[in-house]
């Protein structure tokens, strides 16, 4: 399955990145909630979270460390969200696995 952001990895369609190495790729939401959203993804192509396998753990780690050096780099180290959504029921729409950084803003509460 091809989904936007494997395109936007294999570099045919255009992004904003704001981090890239071998296994992670970091770029600016284009209909951002705050002034700081940017998606934080693996390039191996991984449906959802649940679709995660052990051997992709580590995966895990990478992507928390690119979200803590990319709120110092946007300056939200004092309040950001990282989530990700993990099926459709829980609103993913795009199925690659991906978390959005989201500061820069105060954020509400979740209940």
């Amino acid at each position: 399955m091809t989904t936007v952001f494997a395109k936007i990895i294999a570099g045919q369609l255009p992004c904003q990145k704001v981090f890239e190495n071998e296994r992670i790729l970091a770029i600016k939401d284009l209909y951002p909630v705050a002034p700081v959203h940017i998606l934080i993804m693996p390039k191996k192509e991984i449906a959802s979270l649940q679709d995660l396998q052990s051997e992709d753990y580590s995966l895990l780690g990478e992507i928390v460390a690119v979200a803590q050096k990319l709120a110092i780099e946007f300056d939200i180290t004092d309040g950001y969200r990282l989530l990700t959504n993990s099926g459709s029921e829980a609103g993913q729409t795009v199925f690659h696995l991906h978390f959005h950084l989201i500061g820069g803003r105060p954020l509400a509460h979740l209940v």
